[in-house]
């Protein structure tokens, strides 16, 4: 049983937070706690993207982005899992500069100093060398970039499905079993 946070940045990538939300509800023998934080910009890019609110229908127990009395602020909350997705490059350039000014980068901190797993789905293109740079020190820290690029080996025809190439990936990496496309087979 894990207990995971998943965290929603402003990055573009709604729909990748969307399905994986979607996913991880859809395993409660694998979960016994799943907590958000979503920021206020995560929430615009959200009705922008997807056209919805469906964020707030998710059973799921939601943070402040200003909470720092989170359970998963602290290593004792024993949180196994955190992923940040879409991780913003603000965000993802904070957490290499080891600058814990709100819950999410607080909680990123707390996964590297504890060794657990921090995965950060990446979205955005073109990098530049300082982004290259911070992933690679977050990278070295002990953390997985997971850049949010999806794959066509399983020909997706809608676009929750091409989401999902990228989330059964998140899955696989967070130890969630999940019945996905693998190549070869």
């Amino acid at each position: 049983m894990q207990k995971i946070v998943v965290a929603i940045t402003g990055a573009s990538g709604s729909i990748y937070a969307s399905v994986l939300l979607k996913k991880l509800l859809q395993a409660p023998s694998q979960i016994q706690d799943l907590a958000v934080v979503m920021t206020p910009n995560a929430k615009e890019v959200w009705q922008t993207e997807l056209g919805n609110t469906d964020y707030e229908q998710f059973p799921v127990k939601y943070y402040e982005q200003q909470d720092f009395t989170a359970p998963f602020a602290s290593g004792s909350g024993q949180y196994n899992t955190m992923i940040i997705v879409p991780c913003s490059m603000g965000t993802l350039g904070r957490i290499a500069g080891g600058i814990s000014n709100d819950l999410i980068t607080r909680a990123a901190d707390v996964m590297l100093k504890e060794r657990r797993k921090l995965i950060c789905v990446a979205r955005e293109t073109p990098y530049n060398l300082i982004h290259i740079k911070n992933m690679e020190t977050i990278t070295l820290a002990g953390g997985i970039i997971c850049p949010a690029t999806p794959s066509f080996y399983s020909q997706p025809t809608t676009m929750e499905a091409l989401a999902a190439t990228v989330v059964d990936r998140i899955l696989d990496l967070a130890g969630i079993p999940v019945d996905t496309f693998r190549w070869g087979k």
